[in-house]
């Protein structure tokens, strides 16, 4: 081996202990680089060459500038990822669904109940005193606005979380352009073969973005031989061999609120229900946690209105009703009442109409049959208003907006009593509550007009409280609809769900959040930087390159002196 070609070994190592210390330097420079990945410098041995019988090194080279990334374990940290912020989303709607019950506060729910029950409990005591009849009117509008006002708490916090999903949506999007964009770029700079720390950079800001992705949807990639990745989601490509389709969200009609429907463009896969991914944690809580909510809370108050109203309707307020319109109105008057899409069901039964003369007291009554047994012709809202009408001195009519209409005639008022069918409480007639869930409950405005209709009598007289005791104990009583829960127990069980429900995802998020940050603190260790190790490669290619120079120099000294022989 002449001094030519040791002068070739050593200029070829001062290259790559050059492209040694620029890796280096890249990695101590991105040290604090969030999502950045160590490269190192692969070399490997030159193929040696033969001079007669023996045989010499021709020196070393540089074959690539590689990430120190474990693919196994990435998969593993986007599924954990995944996984996280969809509990970690969940979560955070359980708490602010807490905020907004506000059970502990001064205005919750629970309070309002107990103010009402109180002012029944003032009226049991003094049914004919119009203080107490009128504050219990006002405790009845109180608790029908604060479910009013709950309703549509939970209601805001179900489209906050679609302005969140829209968020997500649109920032999806443009992680998958990224990563559509940098695919061609990484596949160009490896294809070439030039030995440059350039794709690894471009790698990182993949692997970041992917990495981002698979927080906010369940993915998985595919890495090719040629650099480039597949991403797919489900069933479906995200990116696919150059292809890319896109995250859309369709509006839709949920309890009353427009709800976001998450799709992917081309192939129309919906990802609204992956369980996987913070998007999928959003539509979770917005749909199950809160839309389970607004479902029993929807139970809570239609409980609240029926109950009240089947009591309430079967008695007598100071006065009668001269004249008195249903509350609720049916399309096909020649329907079985128990057909006719009513809000609640009146069954087989009956019900008292009293006529009253107002100038002398006298006291007709007249039992309205409501048949509903399902043999031969059961009631319908036709045959109902014509058995109304047959009786002396009431007239029935049924109005252009299809309600049933009773009047009295002159000098008499018409009252009701032991309505067994719950016909007058499912028409809305002599009843205290109107509405049918949580968003339309309300007060009878006849009644906050007129406090002598409060039904607080069973036909005793000013002083007979027997109806109102029976109100007072409404709560308490079993609701077939609330699985023979008492109003009061379905209330507190579903606050203690609600609040059982949030602990329990705040331990799965905590451990989630463990398991993931354990396995990021592996992907650390693994393609972290080290400022240490970077800083002893540094020196120790430092004095490779002096090493290296200095045979340069020594072969230097030896052309002088052969050109001086």
């Amino acid at each position: 081996m002449g001094l030519t070609a040791a002068l070739s070994v050593a200029g070829r190592s001062l290259e790559v202990f050059t492209a040694g210390i620029q890796v280096a330097s890249q990695n101590i420079a991105n040290a604090n680089t969030p999502g950045y990945i160590r490269e190192q410098l692969n070399l490997d041995s030159q193929a040696p060459t033969a001079k007669g019988q023996l045989i010499f090194g021709t020196g070393v080279v540089a074959t690539s500038i590689t990430q120190q990334i474990d693919l196994f374990l990435e998969v593993r940290v986007h599924a954990a990822s995944s996984d996280f912020s969809a509990s970690q989303a969940k979560e955070s709607i359980f708490k602010q669904l807490e905020s907004t019950i506000n059970e502990l506060g001064e205005n919750d729910l629970s309070t309002s109940f107990s103010n009402f029950t109180a002012a029944l409990n003032n009226v049991v005591n003094t049914p004919e005193t119009g203080a107490s009849r009128q504050l219990l009117i006002q405790q009845g509008q109180q608790l029908a606005q604060d479910i009013n006002s709950l309703r549509s708490n939970v209601d805001e916090l179900r489209r906050t979380q679609d302005t969140k999903i829209d968020a997500l949506v649109d920032e999806s999007n443009l992680l998958i352009d990224q990563i559509a964009d940098l695919n061609p770029k990484i596949a160009r700079v490896e294809a070439s073969g030039i030995v440059k720390s350039d794709a690894g950079g471009l790698r990182s800001q993949r692997y970041k973005a992917m990495t981002r992705l698979a927080e906010i949807l369940p993915i998985r990639f595919d890495e090719k031989q040629d650099g480039t990745v597949d991403i797919l989601a489900g069933n479906s490509y995200l990116i696919l061999a150059g292809q890319k389709q896109y995250v859309e969200t369709e509006t839709v009609n949920d309890k009353g609120v427009g709800v976001s429907k998450i799709f992917l463009t081309e192939t129309k896969a919906d990802l609204s229900d992956t369980g996987r991914g913070e998007l999928s944690g959003v539509i979770q809580g917005r749909d199950d946690t809160l839309g389970s909510f607004v479902e029993d809370l929807d139970k809570l108050a239609a409980s609240v209105i029926f109950e009240f109203n089947k009591i309430h309707a079967s008695g007598e307020g100071l006065q009668g009703f001269t004249s008195v319109t249903s509350q609720e109105r049916i399309d096909d008057t020649s329907a079985t009442l128990n057909n006719a899409g009513l809000p609640f069901t009146p069954k087989h039964g009956s019900f008292e109409v009293k006529v009253v003369n107002k100038l002398t007291g006298s006291e007709q009554t007249t039992t309205i049959s409501i048949d509903l047994d399902g043999i031969g012709t059961d009631t319908t809202l036709d045959s109902l208003r014509a058995a109304l009408d047959g009786i002396t001195n009431v007239s029935s009519s049924i109005t252009s907006k299809n309600e049933l209409k009773i009047d009295a005639g002159a000098n008499y008022e018409i009252r009701f009593g032991n309505d067994s069918s719950n016909t007058l409480a499912s028409l809305g007639i002599n009843t205290f509550f109107t509405g049918s869930d949580s968003d339309t409950i309300g007060v009878n405005q006849a009644i906050v007009d007129d406090q002598n209709l409060l039904a607080t009598s069973q036909g005793g007289g000013p002083a007979d409280g027997r109806n109102v005791i029976e109100l007072a104990t409404f709560l308490d009583n079993k609701v077939s609809g609330l699985n023979d829960l008492s109003i009061d127990s379905f209330y507190e069980l579903t606050v203690a769900g609600v609040a059982q429900a949030s602990a329990a995802e705040s331990a799965i998020a905590d451990g989630l959040g463990a398991f993931r940050e354990s396995l990021l603190n592996q992907r650390e260790q693994y393609s972290g930087v080290s400022l240490d190790e970077e800083a002893i490669n540094v020196i120790e290619l430092q004095r490779s390159f002096q090493s290296a120079a200095r045979i340069i120099s020594v072969i230097d000294e030896l052309f002088t002196v052969l050109l001086n022989m």
